[in-house]
């Protein structure tokens, strides 16, 4: 079986990015580059930030195509991460809302990927 440690997302600026999913991650990064920024997460998981520009070969894909899934165990840590995103002037895509699956709200990094904080209740 083979399973995806590796997680990268084509980015206008990776310095911007970075201190995106740093303020994210409450973490931050190993390593910086003006065209490359690069997180290890909890487990191994890394997430890397590369210039859109020199992605070789070259990028054609848009971002919210597809999202990051952060895990929370309760519904009421949705929302407790959803109050300390707001109380840091952090802009929300879509309010907590209680969808088929579980508990959910959305933000977006600054390229417009899409960030999905959840709690499965269902």
């Amino acid at each position: 079986m083979v399973t995806p440690t590796y997680y990268l997302l084509h980015v206008a600026d990776p310095e911007r990015s970075g201190r995106f999913y740093g303020e994210l991650f409450g973490r931050a990064p190993v390593e910086t580059s003006p065209t490359f920024v690069l997180f290890v997460l909890d487990g191994g998981i890394k997430v890397g930030l590369w210039s859109g520009a020199t992605v070789e070969p070259a990028t054609g894909g848009a971002p919210g195509a597809m999202e990051i899934g952060i895990a929370m165990k309760a519904p009421a840590e949705v929302d407790a991460f959803h109050e300390g995103w707001i109380a840091r002037g952090l802009q929300v895509f879509q309010a907590p809302t209680d969808m088929d699956f579980g508990r959910s709200f959305m933000v977006t990094d600054p390229d417009g990927h899409r960030i999905r904080i959840f709690a499965v209740t269902a």
